[in-house]
């Protein structure tokens, strides 16, 4: 039988019109396998529908419910409270807007702005190569293309981003710097040479300190300072000898 847990939820709140914030405790009971989404959705029903949170697929692959839940950013929807309860060995609950960007209302916060980061390493193929010559696809050997499947899991949640030590005003961030790495790992995209400056720039890898806190926070399991480390020493970049194997 599900276990049920009588919470308090300390929330943080922000009015833009009156430019208020504060924190806000609920209590709440709820089973051990709802999700935080779940638990915030019951307060909107049952105690405050002016609370304000994000939300989109709830399945872990927009990353648009991403919050702090006593410190460590999570995504909201896959953060089931049985979970919470014995990671934090608690039944109290601090939840708080990322800081990557400005707060809009609540717990919303302005991703047209955490997003600027991301646009300025183009995070798309700048110079197409040209049609492979016997009209056969491009192959990547599996063993690369394993490596490559696994950084392309990033959903740009920004949890990362809110993890890392590093000065955004100075570092693009951990999920741009490896939204760069795929498209260099792509023996598609010919503009090596741009992103090589944007990824050894100002605010490129260089400003990674290698604490490891993006990998230890990603809701996608991907080893993302093991990208930061293999750019610093350029060992992510396919080669015609590794694509033509």
């Amino acid at each position: 039988m599900a276990q049920t847990y009588n919470l308090i939820l300390k929330i943080s709140r922000y009015d833009p019109d009156t430019q208020r914030s504060w924190v806000q405790g609920y209590p709440v009971q709820a089973g051990e396998v709802l999700r935080f989404v779940d638990v915030l959705r019951m307060i909107n029903e049952d105690q405050d529908s002016t609370l304000t949170w994000s939300s989109s697929c709830e399945h872990g692959m927009c990353g648009s419910c991403a919050v702090r839940v006593n410190g460590k950013p999570v995504l909201a929807c896959e953060l089931l409270v049985g979970d919470a309860v014995e990671y934090f060995k608690t039944y109290t609950f601090t939840i708080k807007p990322l800081t990557i960007a400005p707060v809009l209302r609540d717990l919303v916060v302005d991703l047209e702005t955490a997003y600027e980061r991301v646009r300025v390493i183009k995070p798309y193929i700048i110079q197409a190569a040209p049609v492979h010559p016997e009209g056969d696809e491009y192959r990547i050997p599996p063993g690369i293309l394993q490596i490559y499947e696994s950084a392309t899991r990033c959903i740009n949640c920004f949890c990362c981003a809110q993890a890392c030590i590093s000065r955004p005003a100075r570092f693009l961030g951990p999920n741009a710097m490896l939204s760069e790495i795929v498209r260099l790992m792509d023996h598609r995209e010919m503009a090596r040479d741009e992103r090589m400056a944007i990824l050894y720039g100002d605010r490129g890898v260089s400003r990674c300190h290698t604490s490891r806190a993006c990998s230890h926070v990603c809701p996608k399991q991907i080893d993302v300072a093991h990208f930061m480390a293999l750019a610093k020493e350029s060992k992510f970049i396919l080669n015609k000898r590794d694509i033509a194997e």
